[in-house]
This record gives C-alpha cells, structure tokens and sequence, in this order.
C-alpha cells in the first residue's frame, strides 16, 4: 500500500483548525465568549476562505477504508458490507456541520471581528480568489523547493561532516 500524499494546503488548514481547538481547549470554561456577531464574522471568513472544504473528503475517506477492512475479511459479503457502511456514513453526513461550527469557533477564539471581516473581504478579492485557486500549485511548487533544497543541504551536511570528522581522525 503506498503512503498518500498529503496536500499543503490541507495540512495548513487542519493545523490551523487543530491551533484552534487547542486554544479553545486550554482556554478556561466561560472565559471568552463568543458573540453571536463575533461568530457570524467567523463563519463568514471560513466560508470565504473556503478553509474547510478539503475537510469534506474525511467521511468517505474513512467509509471506503472501513469497507475496503471489511470486505478483506468477508469479501462474499462485500456488496451487503458496501451498502451498510454507505448508509451509516450517510447518516453521519449531517454531523459535517459540527466541524464546520467547530472551526468558526476556533477563527473566533484567535481573530477578532475587525480581522475576520478583513480576511473575508480578501479572500473576496480578486487576488483572494487566485489565491484560493492557486494554493495547490503553489504548495507542489513549495514542496518542489524543499526536496531539492533538502537533498542539496543533505548533501552538503554529509560531505562537510565526513572532512570533519576525517581532520580530526575520527574517521
């Protein structure tokens, strides 16, 4: 099986919603609520940022693994398994709202309102949009970047370690 390989943006965005949560987390009960205003301005920003659609693929993600775990060890049941996972997991659909509250509720917790409404009237700019639009070609050329850089600083590191290590006969 191979690994999959995790989109940048996707990894930006679970690791700003998971800062979030921990910040709601840590936070002491009742020690910043949250206005309805201040909520509204966050969802907003969510919805314009489109921060949380790559979020959407999690449950069939799961349900095709769940099927994939139960159809190898029952693949004579595998059309009866296949109809009773898709219906579970259709009926865990609605449950999508909650993570999408979730996440608006951590945008709350870091940014204010002020800074909420800013982020929203970007991502509805022109340049918002490309880059919203642009974010995966620009996370592979980044990622580009970094394997050539790593192997480069890899090499370096090695080479100038081994002459080290042979000067002070360590090797």
């Amino acid at each position: 099986m191979h690994p999959t390989r995790i989109p940048a943006r996707l990894i930006a965005i679970v690791a700003l919603a998971v800062a979030a949560l921990a910040a709601a987390a840590v936070a002491p009960a009742g020690a910043q609520e949250i206005s309805e205003a201040h909520l509204k301005a966050a969802k907003d920003a969510v919805a314009a940022s489109q921060s949380t659609s790559t979020l959407d693929n999690i449950l069939p993600r799961i349900a095709e693994q769940a099927k994939q775990q139960l159809i190898a060890n029952r693949p004579d049941a595998a059309e009866q398994i296949s109809q009773i996972v898709d219906d579970v997991a259709i009926s865990l659909a609605p449950r999508r709202g909650a993570l999408e509250e979730e996440v608006a509720h951590g945008y709350a917790r870091i940014f204010t309102v002020e800074e909420l409404n800013q982020i929203t009237a970007f991502y509805k700019t022109d340049a918002g949009k490309k880059l919203i639009a642009e974010t995966p070609t620009v996370a592979r050329s980044i990622d580009q970047a970094a394997r050539v850089w790593t192997n480069g600083i890899q090499r370096d590191l090695r080479d100038q370690v081994a002459a080290k290590l042979q000067e002070a006969g360590l090797q």
